[in-house]
């Protein structure tokens, strides 16, 4: 781009300097304000990545950046400098405009200048001219000139004498002044033309990468009257990582969710945002607000914050939803990872998918309704379980899991981990395939054992996954179809007890 700050058209073009130093005293409250895009799974966000500042190109989000400022510009041309911009902004997404004056007030040019001073940057700018070099000599300090003629490696000096040294990084160098086009920020720069001269408040906005939010859920869970039965206190938390190069002080902040498009460069993949429905407090305490906003949800934070560059902010996302009823669930899947997939063709091989998974899995379900102390919709995010250790009064960790975003009056079910006392098997006793009459028969037996002090209720969940057409000939207890090729059947099972559960299906094609 052409430099700006260079006549043109005859006149001079009043350079203003929009730095931060400058702007600081200007700025009204609610001068900043940031509006956040997630792009992260639930979950996915690893500690060491948000306790390591200057990564900022790994955080799986952006935001739009939006700043408002007053401005004192002269009629026609002017040359505005602006330096609080984010590393990570991407310039083709930046607008200037005068709130103002914005029918006269336009961008006839946009610079974004990047080219920052360092210790390489500085030395190659005096590549074949003189400097000074200050060497540490034991107790004393060599002090000589010369012509500077490379920076590869270190640097290579030819002194006045005509000898050629090698010199370190870290020998002191002296320059005789910064050399141009080297700034120390980021910044950009406009042409601006204005028919309205005197003060304009203008606002500058953008898109950078380097910052995301996720929701972290932190629930207590109480036993009920029955083994089945159980209460929840549910609380929430927004993280907010911003690693984008700048900071923002006293900013309105605002959340988006949902499936936002955006143009991608090829091969990277990036997972939906989350969603979620924030409780109204009081204003001194306010917290988030939320309403639809085109086919997403809009978050609000009712009061300024401070997101300062390289840090983690958490944030209440609502209120603790007290002794939400939920359900405990044993689930006994006795496929082995990797036999629940379906195939083109019939699965004639007796041994596909036989071998036996002993571990039944628990869950925890509850409504997200009002009726059940709930009913907002929740954001994806990582649920962590604590239960009470009576002994001592401290809460344990019990287990975790994540959810996608769920909308209110729907069931959320999370898996936290397998029961220890209680047991499958599963294995196949019989098995025949008739190509003439192209049928396939199996008989399955699955085997219970629990060895608690209290009777509990299985879900004996099966797949019937070797062909798309079957049906059960014969089977020991009630069935509940869940989908086209999964069935579960319920099984009480008695303190210390035992329970069989067989059928026989038999595949047509």
């Amino acid at each position: 781009m052409s430099n700006i700050n260079k006549v043109a058209a005859g006149a001079l073009i009043p350079a203003l300097i929009l730095g931060s130093s400058q702007v600081a005293g200007q700025a009204e409250s609610g001068g900043n304000a940031l509006t956040i895009y997630s792009t992260a799974q639930p979950g996915a966000i690893a500690p060491e990545l948000y306790r390591n500042g200057g990564r900022g190109q790994a955080i799986p989000g952006y935001a739009v950046v939006r700043q408002q400022r007053d401005l004192s510009l002269a009629r026609g041309r002017n040359s505005v400098r602006f330096s609080d911009v984010a590393a990570f902004i991407d310039p083709t997404t930046v607008m200037f405009e005068s709130l103002t004056d914005p029918a006269g007030t336009s961008v006839i040019e946009q610079n974004f200048q990047f080219d920052l001073v360092n210790h390489e940057k500085l030395l190659q700018k005096y590549i074949d001219q003189t400097v000074k070099v200050d060497q540490v000599r034991g107790n004393s300090v060599d002090s000589f000139s010369g012509t500077l003629l490379s920076t590869s490696g270190g640097m290579i000096l030819k002194r006045d004498d005509g000898a050629v040294q090698m010199l370190p990084y870290n020998a002191g160098v002296t320059l005789p002044s910064l050399p141009g086009g080297l700034i120390t920020r980021p910044t950009l720069v406009w042409d601006v033309n204005a028919q309205r001269a005197g003060s304009h408040r203008i606002r500058v906005s953008y898109q950078t990468t380097g910052i995301t939010w996720w929701t972290d859920y932190n629930m207590t869970y109480t036993e009920g009257s029955n083994a089945n039965t159980c209460k929840l206190d549910v609380g929430a938390w927004v993280s907010i990582i911003n690693q984008s190069g700048a900071s923002y002080p006293e900013a309105k902040l605002k959340l988006i969710a949902g499936d936002v498009q955006r143009a991608r460069p090829a091969g990277r993949v990036y997972n939906a945002p989350a969603t979620a429905k924030m409780m109204a407090r009081e204003e001194k305490d306010a917290g988030f607000a939320e309403k639809t906003f085109f086919e997403y949800h809009l978050y609000t934070l009712g009061r300024p914050t401070t997101l300062p560059d390289n840090s983690t902010k958490q944030i209440e996302l609502f209120p603790a939803a007290r002794s939400v009823p939920c359900e405990k669930t044993l689930v006994y899947y006795g496929l082995m990872p990797g036999y629940y997939g379906y195939s083109a063709s019939p699965l004639t091989d007796r041994n596909y998918g036989v071998q036996s998974n002993r571990k039944v899995d628990v869950y925890l379900g509850f409504k997200n309704s009002q009726d059940h102390n709930m009913g907002m919709p929740l954001p994806s995010g990582r649920i962590r379980v604590s239960k009470m250790d009576s002994a001592d009064k401290t809460l344990e960790f019990i287990g975790e899991d994540m959810i996608d975003h769920t909308p209110k009056n729907e069931k959320v079910l999370i898996k936290l981990g397998s029961a220890f006392n209680v047991v499958g098997e599963r294995r196949q006793i019989d098995f025949k395939v008739d190509t003439s009459r192209k049928t396939m028969s199996e008989d399955i037996e699955v085997k219970l054992r629990n060895q608690k002090k209290e009777p509990v209720t299985v879900i004996v969940k099966e797949n019937l996954y070797r062909w798309v057409n079957w049906q059960l000939t014969s089977k020991s207890h009630d069935f509940e179809k869940q989908d086209a090729r999964t069935i579960h059947f319920p099984v009480k099972i008695a303190a210390g007890g035992e329970a069989t559960v067989r059928y026989s299906v038999q595949y047509t094609w």
